[in-house]
């Protein structure tokens, strides 16, 4: 069963079980797509596990594979005998605007479903839960977000993360100096040469930061997570019979047991390209989400 998100769904939260109602099924996105045979997806280059380049520049992870699940489905709903997949690199900075200017149909990478989000753009069901920790030198004596106060602090512009630590130290007087860096990759750098003492990020990103290096057991994710947030492919907004749509892929493949799968495939297993392993447990969280697809903010 596909989630139906009607205008009221997109308001309060859609749950993929909710009854039938009559909506427009007009889809802009998708008469585009029909129409030039294209669907154009946002990657990233280094949101590992989620999106990321292989040693060939291919896009590859765990929420490109979901992207291409979607794909697959527009196919089929539009009885298309070939559809091309156009990819665009994006970053945190930009992501929004290439959905909304019509650069992008799509984007399933890292993005953090927020309420204020909710004003630009438009979220699918979220496909990953998670908490915002920090990653540090073993040996340099951070082990939660009080112990970052006076000392320099890096996360990626345009993240969710930029404007806590902000309002993290403005409220609690830390004195940090912050740093906000292009992309993960050149986050995690800054504490790789010790410019930052940590880096403030999504949990499995840090994770995947980490798996990525020769020596992985020098770094320590610590922190207790301030909040809890959740990754959701962007749309455009008032576009709901094409959210509806990838609304209805998410929810069966988490329901069936497919999303766990997937989990289990780029967390939990060597991965592209060097065969490293995140190590990453599916969470209590998340298993709660699979049961239950919804598309609500936790902000």
């Amino acid at each position: 069963m596909k989630c139906l998100a009607t205008f009221s769904a997109l308001a309060i939260g859609c749950t993929y079980l909710a009854p039938a109602q009559a909506q427009d099924t007009t889809s802009p996105t998708l008469k585009k797509i029909h129409d030039t045979g294209v669907i154009s997806l946002g990657v990233r280059e280094s949101s590992v596990p989620f999106s990321y380049y292989d040693s060939q520049q291919r896009t590859i992870g765990y929420a490109q594979d979901i992207a291409l699940k979607i794909v697959d489905e527009v196919k089929k709903e539009l009885k298309l005998d070939k559809l091309t997949v156009k990819e665009t690199p994006i970053t945190s900075q930009n992501r929004i605007t290439l959905v909304q200017n019509g650069t992008i149909d799509i984007e399933c990478g890292s993005t953090t479903h927020t309420r204020e989000r909710d004003n630009q753009v438009a979220f699918t069901n979220s496909f990953f839960q998670y908490g915002v920790r920090l990653i540090a030198k073993k040996d340099a004596g951070i082990k939660d977000f009080p112990d970052l106060a006076g000392k320099t602090v890096v996360t990626t512009a345009g993240t969710s993360e930029d404007r806590l630590l902000r309002e993290m130290n403005n409220n609690k007087k830390m004195g940090m100096q912050l740093i906000a860096a292009k992309d993960h990759a050149e986050s995690f750098l800054n504490v790789k040469t010790g410019r930052a003492a940590a880096f403030v990020m999504d949990e499995p990103l840090l994770y995947g930061a980490r798996a990525k290096e020769a020596d992985p057991q020098n770094y320590i994710i610590t922190g207790t997570p301030p909040l809890s947030e959740v990754y959701g492919c962007m749309v455009r907004k008032d576009d709901p019979a094409f959210k509806k749509l990838a609304d209805g892929v998410i929810a069966r493949m988490q329901t069936s047991g497919d999303a766990e799968r997937l989990y289990t495939k780029w967390f939990t297993q060597p991965i592209p390209p060097k065969g490293m392993n995140l190590d990453y447990s599916l969470s209590t969280e998340n298993r709660t989400l699979f049961a239950h697809p919804n598309d609500r903010a936790l902000d």
